[in-house]
């Protein structure tokens, strides 16, 4: 189409641009709080005991999905087509789950709430390996090797399943897929999908739920350490900014 042919918008003074921008803020604040209250509701779900055994295949051999945790509270697998029969097989992985993967942000900041991300595929290691270099995609991936994909609705077509674990005991929390899945990417989306949300004080979960304050748990990525203290500098700086910021806003 002949960008001609487009109809725009009016064009106005700063005033009215000003007053129009504050009247979509209004909205855009509503939007806000309602996605708030629906994480707080998520975080409220009720959890489905994972009792069958599942296993996958890493790049060090075979594991469960219990041990997709690495060690962490919370885990969050994505169901990423890349196999036979799926377009783009053997050089690239489905063009959506593709571009999902692009979103993901870095991993370390999601680590430090004590969330893993791990995608997985039913493509054996080699081509997985060989895809996530051609990429530069860095979360881990494992192969799909039981009825896992089927269980968790995710064997048609890709979705998010969250589960979080007490000792080797396993619950799903939450599942999302098809267009929630667009949203999908940021450390943000991934958090609220969470049954502990972004454990901040700000939030509202059930009693006993972790919660730090907001921002103050931010570093950079290559310096997250959980011996680490916060850093007395960067806390001068959240507080001093703290007289401006309204998180319910």
């Amino acid at each position: 189409m002949s960008t001609s042919m487009i109809e725009n918008p009016k064009v106005v003074s700063q005033e009215e641009w000003l007053a129009a921008r504050e009247k979509l803020l209004a909205n855009e604040k509503q939007l806000t709080r309602q996605r708030d209250a629906l994480a707080a509701e998520r975080r409220r779900m009720p959890w489905l005991a994972v009792e069958k055994q599942y296993e996958f295949e890493g790049p060090k051999g075979k594991v469960s999905l219990l041990d997709l945790f690495e060690g962490r509270r919370q885990l969050i697998v994505y169901r990423a087509f890349f196999e036979p029969g799926v377009f783009g097989w053997p050089d690239h992985a489905c063009r959506g789950c593709s571009l999902g993967a692009d979103q993901v942000s870095h991993l370390s900041h999601l680590n430090a709430r004590d969330t893993t991300l791990v995608f997985a595929s039913r493509a054996p290691q080699p081509d997985i390996e060989r895809l996530k270099a051609r990429m530069d995609w860095k979360m881990p991936w494992y192969t799909i090797t039981s009825d896992f994909d089927i269980d968790f609705g995710v064997d048609q077509w890709h979705g998010h399943n969250i589960f979080i674990r007490n000792g080797d005991n396993i619950y799903r929390t939450y599942f999302i897929n098809n267009r929630g899945d667009e949203a999908m990417g940021s450390l943000w989306s991934y958090l609220d999908m969470t049954a502990l949300g972004r454990q901040e004080k700000w939030e509202d979960s059930p009693e006993g739920y972790p919660q730090t304050e907001p921002y103050k748990w931010w570093n950079w990525h290559d310096e997250y350490a959980s011996s680490a203290s916060t850093d007395p500098r960067w806390v001068k700086v959240v507080d001093s900014a703290k007289v401006t910021l309204n998180l319910n806003d």
